[in-house]
């Protein structure tokens, strides 16, 4: 099992900036690929960046450019940095773990979400 606590949500003007947290517990050693996630009201939820298992950082074309995530391992926390944020961004962020199927469950875990809007 693995537990997921975002933090780093919030109100912020159009150009602002947020920082999104998501610290990870449990059996985080099973954890193959870690990323974000996003819905917006009315709409499904969508990728929004991820690690993958190389390591490498992906991001969706909408988010590229401005968003970036990193990870401290020490901590077992995941961060993605939100610059020249758009009203087109307002949504509830969501964290997500994919265990790797070889060696654990294979299993896929969520966050609570946090709220971030963003005012034009």
């Amino acid at each position: 099992q693995i537990q997921l606590v975002e933090s780093g949500g919030g109100l912020v003007q159009a150009g602002g900036s947020l920082t999104l947290s998501c610290a990870a517990s449990g059996d985080t050693s099973c954890i193959l690929t870690m990323g974000w996630y996003r819905q917006a009201p009315g709409k499904e939820r969508e990728w929004v960046a991820s690690f993958a298992r190389d390591g490498r950082a992906y991001y969706a074309d909408s988010v590229k450019g401005r968003f970036t995530i990193s990870r401290d391992n020490s901590k077992n926390t995941m961060y993605q940095q939100m610059n020249s944020l758009k009203p087109e961004d307002t949504a509830v962020y969501y964290c997500n773990v994919q265990e790797d199927g070889k060696v654990c469950a294979g299993a896929t875990y969520w966050g609570q979400g946090t709220q971030v809007t963003v005012s034009s």
